[in-house]
């Protein structure tokens, strides 16, 4: 008898200081064949590296990863830390490059004010870089990523702005992926343009890269439908 392969585990990897409302609107199309999870390895852990490290611990044998924005750098640091585990990667809008100084800066003086106890203050002008200017006019849905923001505090923010910056540069080793890479990112996405994700596809061999039209940085919020496709879709494939 042929020895049985084991099904992975589907892991959600949100963004900065998001959570599981990120993904709601995604929920219908993941296969329950694959078992999906969201971590909040991000809230736990002071670096992307031990966030990797913490995903990989807490969840056992083979695992595909679909990661938004830090989630996805979260992806790209377990597979450099376990490549023999992972057999997928879905990166949505997000960076395999270092800090440069002036994000870091915008950091710095990010935290400053969050420290302060401002976090509205910050979260809400930044509203206008992570949506298209079609679903910023979207109360509804604005309101649902301030509350995600707000919820999650100056603390959070703080730690998880501080992880961003000192993050590792994953291109060095997306050329030696085998797994199947999946790459998403909104046309207008001006927190991690689409050149970051452009470089991620060609780094990765045989990486399939699509464009989600008139959208930003928030993906999976802003444009459900046309992610849900393309996303459910290569994970009916891997799961098949």
């Amino acid at each position: 008898m042929p020895e049985s392969v084991a099904m992975p585990q589907l892991v959600l990897l949100p963004g900065l200081a998001c959570d599981e409302r990120l993904w709601q609107a995604q929920w219908p199309v993941l296969p329950s064949s694959l078992a999906p999870t969201v971590s909040d390895a991000h809230m736990r852990h002071a670096t992307i590296e031990a966030m990797a490290a913490a995903v990989l611990h807490e969840h056992d044998g083979p695992l595909v990863l679909c990661g938004a924005s830090m989630g996805g750098m979260i992806a790209m640091e377990a597979a450099r830390q376990a490549p023999h585990r992972i057999e997928g990667l879905a990166l949505l809008g997000t960076n395999p490059r270092p800090e440069t100084p002036d994000m870091r800066a915008l950091r710095e003086a990010a935290i400053e004010l969050f420290a302060r106890g401002d976090v509205r203050g910050v979260i809400e002008p930044n509203v206008a870089f992570a949506f298209h200017p079609a679903q910023a006019a979207d109360a509804q849905l604005v309101d649902a990523y301030l509350q995600m923001m707000l919820d999650a505090g100056g603390d959070q923010l703080i730690r998880q702005n501080r992880a961003l910056m000192q993050r590792p540069d994953a291109r060095e080793q997306l050329p030696g992926l085998r797994c199947p890479v999946l790459v998403m990112c909104g046309d207008t996405d001006r927190l991690t343009p689409p050149d970051c994700s452009r470089e991620i596809a060609a780094l990765v061999p045989h990486a399939e890269l699509f464009w989600v039209a008139d959208c930003g940085h928030m993906l999976t919020m802003e444009k459900p439908v046309t992610v849900n496709a393309t996303l459910g879709e290569w994970l009916g494939r891997l799961s098949a």
